[in-house]
């Protein structure tokens, strides 16, 4: 069921029932007001015929013929005069008798003065009259025809209205409706002309209070992070096909030029050391792309535990010096031993805060002359801090803004193995481990990464 159906019958459901209720509280009212008003004149009726028999103005026979005359064409009231002793006066019609008077009910009425009830589809009261000093008990009943013709034709009139407004608020509904909904129709229409090769366009945002201009706002948000992601995905692939294709079409060339004629001995050593070199290139990049992907998982995916940074730092250390004995990593502590080991220990993947310190340290160690890399262990607050530093060639302001930019290869005047993909990897383990990263550098006088993370 579309929304427009939907909304036109809930709109005509909801003010149907409240139309309906209207209704009903307006024939109870006036079904109400009716039956006041019939008791009313009853009690009327009962007093002028129980005064005109009581003062012998009209004889009995008479009032009686009276009465029997005018049912035929009205509803005329019954009316009957006791004595307290139960002692019948006068009556009406005794051989109708609605009223039915007995003792107790004669008693009741001489208890309360004054009775109002029903007897059948008839109305009926009862009440003590006083006359010269003398209490008579006086009963009178009638069928209100008038009155319930009146509230028949009521009723059919609000039945008709019912059915004439409920036609009416349905169409008046879907009409609302549609109005209503013809701005989503124009947004699902624009949606629709999305599409990946056309996602730089944008839906256009008419009021941006109302709630469409901010589903709108909201939407546009979203193509907005969609249209940085593909491109962000555009650049990867074509960046790493790039950075594939080198160390691929370098193995090629060299293999393809030590089968063009026989070579010495040495020659083919020469050819199959490029080869290998040019083969771990490859590695190294397929590992880096990988840890990469690996630092792009939720954090709900990545496996937590509680690390000792200065024990960590340590096993980075024998790593890199176990395959590059020419570095020098020196670790510092600016301040004593804590007494509270958590104050260096944070919740985080092992192997991911290893790949991220080996980075940094790795690109203290390439661009300084002495290879060596200066990592300083400190705390305040909640935050565990390291810095590495080098005394290195440094960087400038535009190396600086782009450092962690994927495959960005710093200006440097001697070219430094790599694919710029540690620096990347590193920011992205350091904000997965909800921390930061900075650098401060200076062309000639080395360059000093600060990483903060949350200690437990």
């Amino acid at each position: 069921m579309k929304i427009r159906t939907a909304l036109t019958l809930k709109n005509t459901c909801a003010t149907a029932t409240v139309f309906l209720l209207c209704m009903v509280l307006i024939y109870a009212g006036s079904e109400r007001t009716r039956r006041a008003t019939f008791f009313h004149d009853l009690k009327r009726e009962a007093v002028t015929k129980a005064n005109l028999f009581l003062q012998h103005r009209v004889d009995a026979a008479i009032m009686q013929e009276i009465y029997l005359n005018n049912t035929k064409f009205i509803h005329e009231v019954e009316v009957a005069v006791y004595t307290p002793d139960f002692r019948m006066l006068y009556h009406d019609a005794v051989q109708n008798d609605i009223v039915k008077e007995d003792l107790a009910m004669i008693d009741d009425i001489l208890q309360k003065r004054e009775i109002e009830f029903f007897v059948g589809d008839y109305q009926a009261v009862g009440m003590v009259y006083l006359f010269e000093g003398e209490e008579y008990v006086v009963t009178a009943a009638a069928y209100d025809g008038y009155g319930h013709a009146n509230l028949a034709q009521l009723r059919r009139t609000l039945l008709v209205l019912l059915i004439v407004g409920l036609a009416m608020l349905a169409v008046v509904g879907w009409l609302l409706a549609r109005a209503a909904l013809r701005p989503i129709r124009g947004i699902v229409k624009e949606t629709d002309e999305i599409t990946a090769s056309e996602i730089s366009r944008r839906l256009p945002v008419k009021k941006e209070k109302d709630e469409l201009g901010e589903l709108c706002t909201t939407f546009n948000a979203l193509l907005e992070r969609l249209d940085v992601s593909f491109g962000s995905q555009k650049m990867f692939v074509s960046n790493v096909s790039h950075e594939l294709r080198t160390p691929l079409a370098a193995l090629i060339a060299g293999l393809d030029l030590s089968l063009q004629k026989e070579r010495t001995g040495e020659q083919y050593r020469a050819a199959i050391a490029a080869a290998l070199q040019d083969a771990r290139r490859m590695t190294r990049l397929v590992d880096g792309l990988l840890n990469l992907a690996k630092a792009d998982y939720q954090k709900e995916r990545i496996k937590m535990e509680e690390i000792r940074l200065d024990e960590l730092l340590l096993d980075v250390r024998e790593c890199l010096l176990r395959a590059r004995p020419d570095y020098r990593i020196h670790l510092l502590f600016e301040q004593e031993e804590a007494d509270d080991d958590r104050l260096i220990t944070v919740r985080g993947n092992l192997y991911l805060l290893s790949i991220a310190f080996s980075n940094l340290i790795e690109n203290n160690c390439k661009y300084s002359a002495d290879h060596a890399s200066y990592v300083q262990i400190s705390y305040w607050d909640k935050w565990t801090v390291l810095r590495f530093s080098d005394d290195g060639i440094g960087m400038s302001e535009a190396d600086k803004q782009a450092l962690f930019t994927l495959f960005y290869r710093g200006r440097q005047e001697q070219p430094v193995e790599g694919h710029g993909i540690g620096m990347a990897l590193a920011q992205k383990i350091v904000r997965l481990h909800e921390g930061e990263i900075a650098v401060h550098s200076e062309q000639g006088k080395g360059t000093t990464f600060v990483v903060e993370l949350p200690h437990v």
